[in-house]
């Protein structure tokens, strides 16, 4: 039996191993534990000190559990980052979603279809269209005016949220946020891997990009790395320490790093690992779109 002095030394540890990094960040309450594991004990009141909200610390935690376990020693330095420990698909997946490159480059989000005509002309490898209206009709002229505007470009459009409509239109892929996959059936998610269409998830934290990944789908985007006025965030934003360890976490997907994301900002989201940004007003906002989107791709490529 580990005494809990013991328990309190392993919390200490981990947060003076890793305190520096999410010195932003304010302590959150702790989470009643759901097993009398040590290590799983130290990592979630340790987890909780350094600013994750309960269930993000609660996969932490589990996943610390399962590192030591694995390893045979408890390692305070040592951030888990295997799949395996999280309890995360095995790779290769049994029922994933198309699969979409690696790389994603450049991702520019996008308010209509002019707009992703512009920016697919433009070059850019990745655009979506957020068109947000309660017009059904409206929502389908759009999505079909999207997916011809892109069409004799190599863009890959996905568009938001409009899944049904988009499988209608051709749209080479659909995104969805964290709500709206929560509220598919299993029918309709199989209804729409079956269509072929790529799927990417929005994620903010580890318990959705858990959740994400039981679906299998062809993308991850991770967010709001910096505050964004765009849309109202649930959560704080996540900063680029939690980036670099989400991209370790999910590094056999596509990765898309996403809010708030400047073009002074690239090298350092770029040094976690992700393999695309996205973007909204860098581009939308920009004098000269199509000069800044030059811009935003050649930060891409250095």
């Amino acid at each position: 039996m580990t005494s809990t002095s013991s328990i309190d030394a392993m919390a200490q540890a981990i947060v003076a191993a890793h305190g520096a990094d999410f010195a932003d960040f304010p302590a959150q309450p702790a989470p009643a534990p759901a097993h009398a594991g040590p290590v799983y004990q130290a990592a979630l009141a340790a987890c909780s000190q350094l600013g994750f909200i309960a269930h993000d610390a609660e996969s932490v935690a589990q996943a610390w559990q399962q590192q030591t376990t694995r390893t045979g020693a408890f390692d305070a330095a040592h951030w888990p980052d295997e799949p395996a420990d999280f309890g995360m698909q095995p790779m290769p997946h049994a029922q994933p979603f198309a699969a979409c490159p690696k790389q994603l480059g450049l991702y520019a989000v996008l308010p209509d279809a002019e707009w992703v005509g512009r920016m697919a002309r433009a070059g850019v490898p990745t655009v979506q269209l957020r068109f947000k209206s309660d017009d059904a009709q409206a929502v389908e002229a759009e999505v079909r005016a999207a997916v011809e505007a892109v069409r004799g470009t190599d863009a890959q459009l996905y568009i938001n949220d409009h899944w049904r409509v988009a499988i209608a239109a051709g749209a080479y892929g659909v995104h969805l946020g964290q709500e709206d996959l929560d509220a598919l059936s299993a029918e309709e998610i199989h209804t729409l891997r079956a269509s072929g269409v790529r799927l990417g998830v929005s994620t903010h934290g580890y318990a959705e990009m858990l959740r994400a990944d039981k679906v299998q789908p062809s993308y991850i985007a991770m967010g709001a790395v910096f505050p964004t006025t765009l849309k109202k965030m649930a959560t704080v934003p996540q900063g680029v320490a939690r980036l670099e360890r989400y991209a370790r976490l999910m590094r056999n997907y596509p990765q898309v790093a996403i809010g708030g994301i400047a073009l002074e900002q690239f090298p350092q989201i770029l040094a976690t690992g992700v393999g695309s940004i996205a973007v909204v007003r860098a581009i939308v906002n920009a004098p000269a779109p199509e000069a800044a989107a030059a811009q935003l791709m050649q930060a891409m490529r250095s």
